[in-house]
């Protein structure tokens, strides 16, 4: 269900989520009109979100809270969670590794990898190794999702070896275009082109 739903609407939904599980033991059904009030959006928007996780809710009664919370958790896949790994242990990488709000989201990192390291150091309670423990660490670990935050030389080459690594999904943080197969499901982040936004609205105000 969530490969139909449109990136924005995604983003959306741990915000239900979490109004939906703060009120439920109170609301046994509730309407999109009182969520959108209660979250600050619009109905229409609401209603269309909703209904690409859950179909319409009842005429007079809204949804089931319940069911409506079973059917976001479903969705976000919160009740599944996937591993994943980050390659490049810099500033960005360490950064995301220590940052535990992942989870709601159904993706825990578990470990770092960096090829300037050679022994393996502790941060927290995860691990940042060298890039020699790579392969093994996937394929024991059943890890299907890596994240890239090396500088934009070695970003292919990272790629490459996630592939072979048994990785399906990967999060791109270098500024580069990664080649992979159609199989591999692949997501860029542009920081430079999201600062350059933020600058635009600014200097547009």
């Amino acid at each position: 269900m969530a490969t139909q739903i449109m990136k924005a609407t995604l983003g959306r939904l741990p915000r239900y989520l979490k109004y939906l599980k703060s009120i439920e033991d109170e609301m046994p059904t509730i309407s999109a009109t009182t969520i959108s009030k209660a979250l600050e959006l619009g109905e229409v928007q609401v209603r269309k979100d909703l209904s690409a996780v859950s179909g319409k809710g009842k005429p007079k009664v809204g949804y089931n809270t319940k069911e409506l919370i079973s059917m976001l958790e479903e969705t976000l896949g919160v009740d599944k969670i996937n591993s994943a790994v980050i390659v490049g242990a810099g500033r960005l990488g360490r950064a995301l590794l220590n940052y535990s709000g992942f989870e709601k989201y159904g993706l825990q990192i578990v470990a770092a990898f960096d090829s300037q390291i050679e022994k393996e150091e502790s941060v927290g309670d995860k691990k940042i190794m060298p890039m020699s423990k790579f392969k093994e660490f996937c394929l024991l670990n059943n890890i299907r999702l890596g994240i890239i935050t090396v500088p934009k030389f070695a970003a292919q080459e990272v790629c490459d070896k996630m592939l072979q690594s048994g990785i399906e999904a990967i999060w791109n943080f270098a500024p580069t275009a990664l080649i992979v197969p159609n199989h591999i499901v692949l997501q860029q982040e542009n920081l430079a082109l999201s600062l350059a936004y933020l600058n635009y609205q600014l200097n547009n105000k």
